[in-house]
């Protein structure tokens, strides 16, 4: 049975979607011409100023364009849904946004675009530009070695991180230790309760039955590490925190940041629910909590389900991540 949305054409769907951001956020965004993949932020680059450029498949609004915004990234690529952008857009972006100060390119642990991203790099150093990247590696489901790990929803802070220390004119060194340093410090697990469908086919594109759970999916519906009966929301959250504290390796006394995501479709009545259990282990683990996001910061379409981020903070992660930020979907400060 054919999902039902409120598109025109399937195949124009992110055409179409980026008019309308761009229609909404005059003031933040906009897209240089003939580059219609690319955005950019209206204040953010400056001369001097290391560029920060994320990207990825459509798909997981408010990730990535909803991310670029003074403070944050100064640009973003954006590819089909769950599709990497072609070279040319994270050209065009980094092209745009760039202030002679080099350019970081961020983005998750995704063969093509990783592939895709260092092609952009090559034609951006032919150029006289500058490229470096740095991998979102934090989602602790899908490999044991974190070179090998996917980046999902720690992409909030482990841009937001990278983001402020560009806008505080730091070197491209220094911007590029940081957000190592952010990835490093930010573990993601996630739940599935349904499949997204996408745009052109309406329809599921995996099949988890009504009354189940896989535990650790991916954003794309890559597998998880365990599929079973759904269960009540705290158990979720134990099971969810348990690997989570046990990779982060916290001590008592120790700060972090919070992140309870949905996945799409999960409303914020259910998020709510997931983050009082989440302040509870944390506060039986002895860890503070420095800020809490709840809602729906990166998406899988119209998938049910939540993942929970937490960063491990220490005074320069900390200062960072409370940097202001003024973009189209996210502002802090």
């Amino acid at each position: 049975m054919p999902t039902q949305k409120l598109i025109n054409d399937g195949n124009a769907a992110v055409d179409e979607m980026l008019a309308g951001i761009l229609a909404a956020h005059p003031d933040h965004l906009f897209r240089p011409a003939d580059a219609p993949r690319a955005i950019v932020a209206r204040h953010g680059p400056r001369p001097g100023k290391v560029a920060l450029v994320i990207g990825g498949g459509s798909g997981h609004e408010p990730t990535f364009l909803g991310f670029v915004g003074k403070g944050l990234a100064d640009a973003a690529a954006i590819g089909n849904v769950f599709a990497s952008p072609p070279p040319q857009p994270a050209v065009d972006a980094a092209l745009a946004a760039q202030g002679g100060a080099g350019v970081l390119f961020m983005y998750g642990n995704y063969a093509g675009d990783v592939m895709n991203f260092d092609m952009a790099s090559e034609l951006l150093e032919m150029e006289g530009v500058e490229a470096r990247t740095v991998l979102t590696t934090d989602d602790i489901a899908s490999h044991t070695d974190r070179a090998k790990r996917r980046g999902v929803a720690g992409n909030v802070f482990i841009f937001k991180a990278a983001g402020a220390a560009a806008d505080l004119m730091l070197p491209l060194d220094e911007v590029e230790r940081i957000a190592r340093h952010a990835n490093a410090r930010t573990c993601t697990m996630g739940v599935a309760l349904s499949s997204c469908s996408l745009p052109q086919t309406r329809r599921p594109s995996f099949d988890l039955p009504v009354g189940e759970m896989e535990i650790g999916m991916g954003i794309h519906g890559e597998p998880g590490v365990r599929r079973g009966p759904l269960r009540p929301a705290d158990e979720v959250v134990d099971e969810i925190m348990d690997a989570l504290l046990a990779e982060m390796g916290a001590a008592r006394g120790d700060r972090v940041a919070v992140l309870v995501n949905s996945l799409g479709a999960t409303p914020l009545m259910e998020l709510y629910i997931l983050n009082a259990r989440v302040a509870q282990r944390l506060d039986q683990a002895g860890l503070g909590v420095h800020r809490t996001l709840v809602g729906p910061y990166c998406t899988s379409l119209d998938m049910a389900g939540a993942s929970i981020t937490l960063m491990h903070l220490d005074d320069e992660l900390t200062r960072l991540i409370d940097h202001p930020c003024d973009c189209a979907m996210f502002r802090h400060g």
